[in-house]
């Protein structure tokens, strides 16, 4: 008869195998947004046009809604505090940023063509990052520990 492990391998390496790369991944994954962010709060109206531009409704509202996502959920990120919760959050955020902002099936120039699917990719593995984060928890060298 076989027998199981009762903890995954994932759950174990987020317990602590590598507690100091969970928070240098933590780090790394919430500096795009943090950045991106207080870039935001510098420049509000500019953000609010460019989201018109894309054609987002609300755009002036949704420029602060974006702040405190941004903002919010890095700092979140960053101390491991409710981190799963921030990371999903900030996936879905980052999923509606990229149908927005990144449509490369539209774009008939080869070189803006490949700078919109370079940008779209890129966005689908920093979604990718943050699922490893809602799963396996921000590790021990965090708020939460969990």
């Amino acid at each position: 008869m076989a027998t199981y492990a009762t903890t995954s391998p994932v759950t174990s390496a987020a317990s602590g195998y590598h507690p100091a790369l969970l928070l240098l991944g933590r780090i790394l994954l919430a500096a795009v947004f943090l950045v991106a962010g207080l870039r935001k709060i510098m420049a509000p109206a500019a953000t609010a046009g460019y989201f018109a531009k894309l054609g987002m409704p609300m755009a002036e509202v949704m420029v602060w809604v974006a702040i405190i996502i941004e903002v919010g959920g890095a700092l979140m990120l960053i101390s491991g505090w409710k981190s799963r919760y921030a990371a999903l959050v900030i996936a879905l955020f980052v999923l509606i940023a990229t149908f927005m902002a990144h449509r490369f099936w539209t774009i008939s120039d080869a070189a803006q063509y490949g700078n919109q699917l370079n940008h779209f990719l890129k966005n689908f593995a920093i979604i990718g990052g943050l699922l490893f984060v809602a799963a396996c928890g921000p590790g021990s060298l965090s708020v939460d520990k969990s």
